[in-house]
């Protein structure tokens, strides 16, 4: 039987309150965990938890049954049964069912009928029995035509609620990371053991909303302990000796014209040292290899890259899982450097930049934006919670340059 379909309330308000969940999903992370988690893993599990995927119908699946069935009807004020065929369509759909209770902030007077069973909508047809079969489906893809309308209504007001639980989420975070540390201090400074509270438990994801869950890794230790930062200033300084460097080979390429992979390592590894007084090396084991280059300041590799020239697209994979192999847990900075001497740049650079997001270690994009240089997040291997910066820094290098 047909109901009114987005009659039982206003989407709004069920918006509005879901979003007021946003402060409770971050706060009742276990607090090493959730200091220990970076920022960017606890807003897309808060994310996956509160998110709303709006419902689609699935024209694709519709099925239907037809039947011959006694209609009660009043004619000439008297109760009669009319014999009249039924249809009952089937419609499937994706997303959240309960979005078709909730009424859209535009909608128009009289809203659609039908009714939600399960992943399906159920739309039931009655009419004349010589009703060609033509005018019946008019009908099914007019009544479809208007829920859709209300959908996309709804949809409109989704998108927002999505983006504002990301944007809450994220402030959330950032707030509680910062009142935590601030804690941290003032006990540390008391100078007293502290003692941890035996009933804090940890955050489980509690729906599954989504195919892809974001992976959360308890971290080996109990308590959170922070670490000592990279010197960011030191990494990018590296990276602005080693673009000035590429720069000046690309405009000059006789200068290298038989170089080839190590040559150019061992080029750019005289103006690191120049910048860095020494302390760059290549060919240095760490990990489970030797590396290409490697930047040392006291104890800590400020810096670890990676040179290869660009043979098809397995290339960025195997570089990357050399690459991850040689990091130690306690390194977070790297780069690997592409020498492209073969092909369009700007399709080799492409299939690069693909390749890297297709690996099982990528997390997500960084934040870089200067020229031809692309900065990813990738994480550890065995540990999703121990990230990696890794900037991508291509060399277009004309094939005369190089010798194979």
């Amino acid at each position: 039987m047909n109901n009114s379909l987005f009659s039982a309330g206003g989407l709004r308000e069920i918006l509005d309150s879901q979003l007021r969940l946003v402060p409770g999903a971050v706060a009742k992370w276990d607090e090493d965990l959730f200091l220990a988690t970076p920022d960017p893993d606890i807003v897309d599990l808060v994310v996956h938890e509160l998110a709303i995927e709006p419902p689609v119908l699935q024209r694709d699946g519709i099925t239907a049954e037809a039947k011959e069935q006694d209609v009660p009807a009043r004619e000439f004020g008297e109760d009669i049964q009319i014999r009249q065929r039924v249809v009952t369509f089937v419609v499937p759909f994706s997303g959240l069912k309960d979005i078709f209770n909730f009424r859209p902030d535009q909608f128009t007077s009289s809203p659609p009928r039908g009714e939600v069973r399960g992943p399906e909508l159920w739309i039931t047809w009655t009419g004349p029995l010589n009703l060609p079969g033509e005018q019946i489906r008019r009908g099914l893809e007019n009544t479809l035509a208007e829920i859709d309308r209300w959908l996309g209504q709804a949809e409109a007001q989704i998108v927002v609620y999505n983006e504002l639980v990301a944007e809450l989420a994220s402030k959330a975070v950032r707030a509680r990371k910062t009142a935590l540390l601030a804690t941290r201090d003032i006990e540390a400074s008391l100078g007293f053991p502290i003692r941890r509270r035996q009933d804090a438990s940890t955050y489980s994801v509690p729906i599954t909303r989504k195919k892809i869950v974001p992976v959360r890794v308890t971290p080996a230790s109990g308590t959170y302990r922070p670490e000592p930062a990279l010197d960011e200033a030191h990494y990018e300084a590296a990276l602005a000796v080693l673009k000035s460097q590429r720069n000046q080979m690309e405009r000059s390429p006789s200068t290298i014209a038989h170089f080839g992979e190590e040559q150019i390592r061992d080029n750019l590894l005289i103006g690191l040292n120049a910048q860095f007084e020494g302390r760059a090396a290549g060919e240095v084991f760490n990990g489970k290899g030797k590396t290409d280059i490697l930047v040392r300041e006291g104890d800590r590799h400020i810096f670890i890259g990676e040179c290869k020239i660009w043979k098809g697209p397995k290339t960025i994979p195997d570089t990357l899982d050399q690459l991850l192999g040689y990091l130690v847990w306690r390194d977070t900075k790297a780069a690997l450097l592409l020498f492209i001497r073969t092909g369009s740049p700007s399709e080799v650079i492409e299939k690069a930049v693909m390749k890297v997001r297709e690996h099982p270690n990528y997390k997500r994009d960084g934040h870089h934006t200067a020229e031809e240089r692309y900065d990813f997040i990738l994480h550890a291997t065995g540990d999703p919670s121990r990230e990696i910066k890794l900037a991508f820094l291509p060399f277009v290098l004309p094939k005369t340059q190089l010798s194979d």
